[in-house]
């Protein structure tokens, strides 16, 4: 099993645009969190000219959401990507909606357990991701990285910090042009079944922000699913 990261330290780049990439602290049982390991490998990296800077958010509902208000507010990224973990899932999934819900079959690390209640209330029903999605699967299946389109998020953490995220986008201000998405990862090796290797998982990821950042317009490929 990969020993829990240390904590990372800030790194001041005011002059060059900002990538945020948030994964999750470890939940229940697990030493480690899959989404924690991708993001800190690529802290720091420079892609597309654009400083990735990395964040662990806590896997907690309030707590989550409040972290990632002082990061957008720190930050003021252009581009923001939440990562998390989806035991079961054998690819790395871009999620395509985040939905006004929380409806938890489990409680959070601080023993949270909402039901029906809504992420923001009097928000929208729900969020599209704005990231080009068909074309950054499309450049990680070429990089040979399982890789799909999911039509949910879940509604638990996840979820919530996603519709979190793109209500920010959508409504706050100094965010503006700012794009942002949420991508599942799957377990590593030893975690369980199915899984993927924590190196296929980051060049992944770095494709992804590569073609986030170069490419606005999505391209019109076939990701739906029959249900």
């Amino acid at each position: 099993m990969v020993a829990a990261p240390a904590p990372l330290r800030s790194r001041s780049h005011s002059t060059t645009p900002c990538v945020l990439l948030t994964g999750f602290d470890p939940f229940g049982d697990a030493a480690v969190n899959p989404s924690w390991l991708v993001a800190e490998a690529l802290h720091g990296r420079q892609i597309a000219r654009h400083r990735v800077q990395v964040a662990q958010l806590p896997t907690m509902f309030d707590a989550a959401t409040k972290r990632l208000d002082v990061l957008l507010a720190r930050h003021r990224p252009a581009l923001v990507i939440s990562l998390g973990l989806a035991a079961g899932r054998a690819a790395l999934s871009l999620e395509r909606v985040a939905i006004n819900v929380n409806d938890a079959r489990i409680p959070d690390n601080a023993g949270a357990q909402p039901i029906d209640t809504p992420v923001v209330a009097g928000a929208p029903a729900a969020y599209f991701s704005t990231l080009p999605i068909k074309a950054m699967r499309q450049a990680m299946l070429d990089a040979d990285v399982p890789t799909e389109v999911s039509q949910t998020a879940g509604t638990f953490v996840c979820n919530h910090v996603f519709f979190a995220l793109m209500h920010r986008l959508a409504t706050a201000p100094a965010l503006a042009g700012a794009r942002g998405g949420f991508i599942h990862v799957p377990l590593l090796p030893g975690m369980g079944t199915p899984s993927l290797p924590l190196n296929t998982q980051v060049k992944g990821v770095r494709v992804a922000i590569r073609v986030a950042l170069v490419q606005s317009v999505d391209q019109r490929l076939e990701g739906g699913a029959l249900h």
